[in-house]
């Protein structure tokens, strides 16, 4: 694998002097997730269960998260991704640079070129098991056109409001789960006539208008805040 013309191997000589086996093994595969824009399926054991993530507009905890579309896979065509450095900035934190350029998939934003942004990701691991704990990204957009920018921090923080109302649907749902009486088959229940050979199944549709009511006024509220924000 070549990154902007060095060997992945030349990349990782160092670590295992200043961590862990473990540490490195992570480290590669999280330089291949960013080379792949891998989606979906991320190598989710690299990350802890309870794994903090932030950039500049948004923050989540729960590695579950990672599954989710990329931003830049939905704003940009033919997005491509450069690794510049990989370094070890202590024996527990990571360092990686790397850069995305694509052109925006807005008509009007794409006016203004290709958008190139500048990402520094330091991921803080566990020592012992080589899993990210940590994740924080840093962004330097000053190689972009102003229109680009402008596109940049739009539709970034518009993605960050809807994903925001997501989080708050699986919340409502894990706690509604949790609440939730046991029951051996909630699916079917007996006749309230009192016939004991006659079973109905229960109608799930009501609970799913609820998730989907919850869903809809969550990133209601989080879209007025951002315009009020913004205008």
């Amino acid at each position: 694998m070549i990154v902007d013309g060095m060997d992945f191997g030349e990349l990782c000589n160092e670590f295992e002097c200043i961590s862990s086996p473990l540490v490195e093994s992570s480290a590669r595969q999280l330089v291949r997730d960013i080379l792949e824009l891998r989606e979906g399926n991320r190598a989710l054991g690299t990350y802890t269960v309870s794994v903090k993530y932030k950039d500049p507009v948004r923050s989540f905890t729960g590695r579950e998260k990672y599954k989710r579309p990329l931003w830049i896979t939905g704003a940009l065509d033919n997005p491509s991704v450069t690794v510049q450095e990989m370094v070890m900035l202590s024996t527990s934190v990571l360092s990686i640079k790397w850069t995305i350029q694509g052109k925006p998939k807005s008509i009007l934003a794409s006016i203004g070129g290709d958008l190139i942004i500048r990402v520094n990701s330091q991921f803080t691991l566990n020592q012992i098991s080589g899993q990210v704990i940590e994740h924080e990204e840093f962004w330097d957009l000053s190689s972009s056109s102003f229109i680009a920018q402008a596109f940049f921090w739009t539709s970034r923080r518009l993605f960050a409001t809807i994903e925001a109302g997501k989080d708050l649907a699986d919340g409502a749902k894990d706690m509604s789960t949790r609440f939730s009486p046991k029951q051996e088959n909630p699916e079917v229940y007996p006749d309230p006539s009192g016939d004991p050979t006659k079973f109905f199944q229960r109608d799930d549709g009501f609970q799913r208008d609820v998730y989907q009511i919850a869903l809809f006024l969550a990133v209601l509220y989080f879209v007025v805040q951002f315009l009020r924000t913004t205008l």
